[in-house]
């Protein structure tokens, strides 16, 4: 019986998805009623069902079009999607993360993409990714001290017992770590010369360059499972470009990750002693300032949050011509900087969830231990 539910869910989902992007895509509803008995018959063999290659690239486009928690989906559309369905071997999976990276930093001018790899089948996993994301920040804690992003203490805890050493540096990018079903997860060094990172500098403030902060150019997502009809995809890492305020509002102002307020406001010359001079508004916006001009300074595609509500607006129009609902998680979708002076945070959204789209999933490390080399 259970067995029985789970594929009927299975095909529901499957026709579902399958009018939607044939729909969208203007294919005939000959072939288009055609697909869906192919599908049944697979199913129905066989318990699950392929998608084709169009399949999958407007089905990816979909799920950006579908995140709830994303103000950048105006450029869904203009998804680069890359089929690594049948990368089962976690060294071809290395080889094709390094594309990954060097396609979307393509020396700045950041691309979206997104590479897919082989679905879940049965509950297990063909092959999955431990990294949050495919570059980032290892974090080590000393004592009280942490160094690095606090984020990421236990992945960097897991490379060292498997024979990782980082520099020990507030900068030190981490390893990928691959794991094939059933086996051991692999390290894997991203080379030096793919990885494009950017000095964070002031163009006012003196001082500020002497912190020596940077940050990596590409926020590639690699965590999270991305399911399109039904079919899961456990290992699909993509990225969009940073929004200025993700660095500096987030990343490198949270008081559990870089902390650098204070040091900024000192800097600044600010009193901190009473929250009332509202050191910490002063010190955050010259942060956000120096990011947004060191990645112009550099080359490196970044948004605004101000442009990047006026781009969400931009889509909600296009998403009402085309008669779709709009969706939205309000607290995701309105800027940490400002968020009164933007549309955004005035309206409502229904936060429903549609497919395809991305969801959070159990990380692998989760239920692994590593023995100290």
């Amino acid at each position: 019986m259970v067995q029985s539910t789970k594929i009927n869910n299975l095909l529901l989902e499957a026709i579902q998805f399958i009018e939607s992007c044939y729909d969208e895509l203007g294919i005939s509803e000959a072939r288009k009623l055609k697909r869906i008995q192919e599908i049944k018959n697979e199913i129905n063999v066989t318990g699950t069902y392929v998608h084709k290659t169009f399949e999958l690239t407007h089905g990816a486009k979909m799920a950006w079009r579908n995140s709830n928690r994303c103000i950048g989906r105006l450029l869904w559309d203009t998804l680069h999607v890359f089929d690594a369905r049948d990368v089962l071997i976690a060294e071809d999976a290395y080889k094709k993360l390094v594309k990954h990276i060097n396609f979307a930093t393509n020396d700045g001018k950041i691309r979206s993409a997104i590479t897919i790899f082989a679905p879940r089948r049965n509950g297990k996993d063909p092959i999955r990714i431990w990294n949050h994301q495919l570059l980032r920040y290892a974090g080590y804690k000393e004592d009280d001290k942490i160094i690095g992003d606090s984020t990421s203490i236990k992945l960097t805890k897991m490379c060292e017992r498997m024979g990782w050493q980082g520099h020990k540096t507030p900068f030190d990018i981490l390893p990928l770590v691959i794991q094939e079903s059933g086996k051991k997860p692999q390290l894997f060094k991203i080379p030096n010369e793919i990885i494009k990172e950017v000095p964070i500098t002031h163009p006012q403030l003196d001082g500020f360059n002497e912190l020596g902060v940077k940050w990596y150019a590409v926020p590639i997502i690699s965590d999270m499972r991305l399911e399109i009809g039904g079919i899961d995809y456990p290992m699909a890492p993509f990225n969009g470009w940073y929004m200025g305020t993700e660095i500096g509002a987030r990343n490198l102002a949270d008081q559990d990750r870089y902390n650098l307020l204070p040091k900024v406001a000192k800097i600044m010359g600010l009193d901190t002693k009473l929250n009332g001079s509202l050191w910490i508004d002063k010190a955050l916006i010259e942060l956000n300032i120096a990011v947004l001009h060191s990645y112009q300074k550099a080359g490196v595609t970044i948004v605004d949050h101000h442009t990047a509500a006026k781009q969400f607006k931009k889509f909600e129009e296009n998403e009402m011509k085309n008669g779709r609902h709009i969706t939205g998680n309000w607290a995701w979708l309105i800027p940490p900087i400002s968020p009164a002076t933007t549309h955004i945070y005035h309206k409502q959204y229904k936060n429903v969830t549609l497919t395809p789209n991305y969801f959070y999933q159990e990380n692998p490390q989760e239920s692994y231990t590593v023995s100290p080399k």
